[in-house]
């Protein structure tokens, strides 16, 4: 008999809690610290409230889901499954993997946390291709495996608005954000692997989409073997606040690729603590 198995992830998934339960994926909410206060990501904080506090200036910063909230999702799961596969975002951009890993050790082998170095739209995917693989017969071990086997076949390209919140962040010199502020320079970043990483710089929106166009093209091509016609990878646009900038730029990307399924999903808030307000992404993910 096939061993029942249960895929956890976070609120970084891009997924809403509606589309979890729908997909039968458990889910965790990320907790935030807006003015020394905790907020649950999706739970007693909406995008809305999110932004319009980011905005107005307020001190927002991330933090770990507390142990007690992870184990409490894991038990609830397992009352139902044999195992849990747990697929938190990128340890590169989060101490939330290293701690499930801790705590999965008190689980005889019956939680098993994968690292693959994804988050938000590409995030959503593994956990997708994770129901797909225990679909297959996969034990809890071998999908762990198959999706730390294809880690790095992924991409997400992002171009913000204002270098306002990398600067507050310390993730860029005051100087460096004065320059780019003056010359109105709009950065594209891309993450692939564990980084979050400067990709190109522009200077109009339309020139960062194009570039973003080029490079999710590229990959496809050059490190997936997507040519014509070929679907072998998902894509899928991220927005920060505005939706309906998501929605438009998912029409341009669809009339540059025609053919595939695009969906459009909010940034994970973590990652838009950082890069704040007005930003647009395109991810693209090779299938299992």
């Amino acid at each position: 008999m096939s061993r029942k198995i249960a895929v956890v992830t976070d609120s970084n998934s891009s997924m809403s809690f509606e589309e979890a339960k729908d997909l039968g994926i458990y889910m965790i909410p990320m907790p935030f610290f807006i003015g020394g206060k905790e907020y649950l990501d999706g739970i007693d904080i909406t995008q809305e409230q999110f932004y319009e506090r980011l905005k107005g200036g307020e001190d927002i910063h991330t933090s770990q889901p507390s142990p007690d909230n992870v184990m409490k999702i894991w038990d609830e799961a397992l009352k139902e499954y044999d195992e849990v596969i747990h697929i938190p975002m990128s340890s590169g951009l989060s101490g939330s993997c290293g701690s499930a890993y801790l705590l999965a050790q008190h689980y005889n082998d019956k939680v098993h946390v994968v690292d693959n170095q994804r988050i938000s739209i590409t995030l959503r995917q593994s956990c997708i291709d994770a129901l797909a693989l225990i679909d297959k017969g996969m034990t809890g071990r071998q999908v762990k495996d198959e999706l730390e086997r294809v880690k790095l076949e992924s991409s997400i390209y992002i171009m913000i608005d204002t270098l306002h919140y990398l600067k507050k962040g310390g993730r860029l010199t005051p100087a460096a954000a004065a320059i780019g502020t003056l010359l109105k320079i709009k950065p594209v970043l891309q993450i692939q692997g564990d980084k979050l990483d400067s990709f190109a710089k522009t200077r109009t929106v339309q020139g960062g989409k194009e570039i973003m166009i080029n490079a999710i093209k590229s990959d496809m091509e050059k490190r997936f073997g997507c040519t014509d016609k070929c679907h072998n990878v998902n894509l899928a646009i991220a927005y920060t606040d505005d939706p309906s900038a998501g929605e438009e730029f998912l029409k341009e990307v669809d009339a540059a690729m025609p053919g595939y399924d695009i969906i459009a999903r909010p940034l994970s808030l973590s990652i838009s603590c950082h890069i704040g307000p007005g930003a647009i992404a395109v991810g693209v993910s090779k299938l299992i």
